[in-house]
């Protein structure tokens, strides 16, 4: 992961993507990872991972919804391509 991107900088990141875009709204893991590290592809996928990381804990916490195929779904379930949203209500 770039050395300027902690775990903090990534899930203030991603709660701020998904307060931006709204309730029943989502926003691609690759949008946030564009908007912290540019448009380089290198660069971007690098944090791809620890942005899912960040998710998950974002979603034990109550803070964001993950989804897959516009569902709900739990991190142990969670393969491939996924969004992610404010909870319900939010």
């Amino acid at each position: 992961m770039p050395e300027h991107f902690d775990q903090t900088a990534l899930r203030d990141e991603i709660l701020r993507a998904v307060h931006e875009r709204g309730a029943g709204k989502t926003v691609c893991p690759s949008e946030i990872a564009r908007n912290l590290a540019g448009s380089d592809e290198k660069v971007w996928r690098l944090l791809m991972q620890p942005i899912r990381r960040a998710a998950i804990d974002l979603w034990d916490e109550g803070r964001v919804v993950i989804k897959r195929k516009g569902r709900h779904v739990a991190p142990a379930d969670l393969k491939g391509i996924y969004r992610l949203s404010l909870p319900d209500g939010a």
